[in-house]
C-alpha cells in the first residue's frame, strides 16, 4: 500500500493501455492530487490491438482514447522519452528535463524486435506504433510484393491485411510451424491451411540470413525480391530506462513485479508488457504482453496506490487475434497443463481445444467459438472440474459441462 498525501505527485511513465487507464483509474477512485502521464510518442495515448487490423486496412486512421485529458486534470507530456531513473532522487529523467515523483508507475511497455542489421534498411517495416502502421499501410500497394519476417499473431494479421488489399504475400519463419512459442507445434500446424486459402505463400524452417533494400536472403540461399519487408519476430520489455535505478529486472529485462505490482523500488509500481508477476494460479512468473493484462494490470496499480486491499494480481491471461477471417482467441496458461482436450475438428467452422490439470481447465483456445472462450475463461478462474466426455461434445455449452 501507498502511503499518499494530497501533496503527492504521482507519475506514470508510459502512455499505453496501462498508463492511461491507471491515470483514469486513479481519477475515477478518487485521487485528487497531482497527475503526470509521460509518452515517448508525439501523439495522445491511444490503443495498439487496432494498429494490425483496422489502420493496416485503412478502416481507421487513428485510435485515440476517447479520455479528456483536460476534464481528469492529467498533466500529459507526449514526446518525451525517458532515459534513466534516479531512485534515490525520485526523478525520473527525461530527453525533455527532469520529471521529479513522489509514487512512480512503469508502464512503458515493450518495443518491437529487429533483425539485425536491418534498421535503418529502406522498406524494412516494424509495426508497434502508429506511425508504423500509418508508413506500412502506405506500402501495401494492390501488386506489392510483400514479405513478412515472423509467422506469429502480428505476422498473420499483417498477412491477413497486406493479402486483403491485394498484395503479394510471402510469409517467412524460422520455426518449423506458425506460431512458434505461442502454441504447440500441433495446433500452430492448422493454421496454415488458412494462409493458402488466403493466397499467402507460406515459408516455415526458414531462417533470414540478410534483409536488405527491396530483398531478403533465405539462409538457404533463396532469394526474395520484395517492395516492402514487414519484421514480426517478438517484443522485449522497454525497461532499458530502468537500469542501475534500484528496479530489479528479470533475465528477459521485464520489471519483476510482486502480487500488488510493486517493484523492488520504493514507491514504484510496473504493469503490462513491460512486468513479470507471481501467479499463483499456475505456479510461475508471468510476463504477459497483451492488452487485457495492461487494462487489469492498471486497476491492480490504482488500488494499491490509493491503499486498497484487493486480491492478490493473477489474472487469467487472455488475448485474441484477427486472421485470415477468423477470430482466434486464448485463456489461460497452457504450459501448466496435462493433457489437451479437443472440442471440435480442425475442419469444422468453428472448434476449440482445451488445456487440463486433472479435470480442471488451465487454458484454451477457441477458433470462432467466442462463447466456448467466455465461458471457458470463468472455468479457468474458478479452477472448476470438468467432465471431460462431455467437455470434448461440441454441442455441450462449456458451462454444461462441469462435473
Amino acid at each position: 500500500m501507498a502511503d499518499l498525501s494530497s501533496d503527492d505527485r504521482i507519475v506514470i511513465v508510459g502512455a499505453g493501455v496501462g498508463g492511461a487507464q491507471t491515470a483514469a483509474a486513479l481519477r475515477e477512485h478518487g485521487w485528487t492530487g497531482r497527475l503526470t502521464l509521460l509518452g515517448d510518442e508525439p501523439h495522445p495515448p491511444y490503443d495498439r490491438p487496432p494498429l494490425s487490423k483496422d489502420v493496416l486496412a485503412g478502416k481507421a486512421d487513428s485510435t485515440v482514447f476517447d479520455l479528456d485529458w483536460a476534464a481528469l486534470d492529467v498533466e500529459l507530456l507526449t514526446g518525451r522519452r525517458a532515459l534513466r531513473l534516479e531512485g534515490a532522487e525520485r526523478i525520473v529523467v527525461t530527453d525533455g528535463g527532469p520529471v521529479h515523483y513522489d509514487h512512480l508507475v512503469a508502464a512503458t511497455g515493450a518495443s518491437a524486435v529487429p533483425l539485425p542489421g536491418a534498421l535503418g534498411v529502406p522498406g524494412v517495416h516494424l509495426l508497434r506504433t502508429v506511425d508504423d502502421a500509418l508508413a506500412l499501410r502506405a506500402a501495401l500497394r494492390p501488386g506489392a510484393r510483400v514479405v513478412i519476417v515472423g509467422a506469429g499473431w502480428i505476422g498473420a494479421e499483417t498477412a491477413t491485411a497486406a493479402a486483403a488489399l491485394g498484395c503479394g504475400v510471402t510469409v517467412v519463419e524460422a520455426g518449423p510451424e506458425p506460431l512458434p512459442g505461442a502454441l504447440p507445434a500441433e495446433l500452430g500446424r492448422l493454421t496454415r491451411d488458412w494462409y493458402a486459402a488466403a493466397g499467402v505463400e507460406l515459408r516455415t524452417g526458414s531462417p533470414v540470413a540478410e534483409v536488405e533494400a527491396a530483398a531478403v536472403h533465405l539462409a538457404d540461399g533463396t532469394l526474395l525480391e520484395a517492395d516492402a519487408v514487414v519484421v514480426g519476430v517478438g517484443a522485449r520489455p522497454a525497461t532499458g530506462w530502468l537500469g542501475d535505478s534500484g528496479v530489479t529486472l528479470d533475465d528477459h529485462g521485464a520489471v519483476l513485479a510482486d502480487a500488488r505490482l510493486r517493484t523492488t523500488l520504493s514507491g514504484v509500481h510496473a504493469l503490462g508488457d513491460c512486468a513479470s508477476f507471481p501467479s499463483g494460479r499456475f505456479g510461475t512468473r508471468l510476463t504477459v504482453q497483451h492488452w487485457d493484462n495492461a487494462l487489469h494490470g492498471a486497476r491492480t496499480v490504482a488500488a494499491d496506490l490509493l491503499g486498497g486491499d484487493g486480491a492478490p494480481y493473477d489474472p487469467v491471461p487472455y488475448f485474441w487475434s484477427e486472421q485470415f477471417g477468423r477470430m482466434v482467441q486464448y485463456a489461460g496458461h497452457h504450459p501448466a497443463a496435462d493433457r489437451l482436450l479437443w472440442r471440435g475438428a480442425p475442419e469444422d467452422a468453428g472448434w476449440t481445444v482445451l488445456w487440463l490439470r486433472g479435470d480442471v481447465p488451465v487454458a484454451l483456445l477457441a477458433v470462432d467459438r467466442p462463447r466456448d472462450l467466455a465461458q471457458g475463461r470463468r472455468l479457468i478462474e474458478r479452477a472448476t472440474p470438468l467432465d471431460p466426455a462431455a467437455a470434448a461434445d461440441p454441442g455441450t455449452p462449456l458451462k454444461s459441462a462441469v462435473r
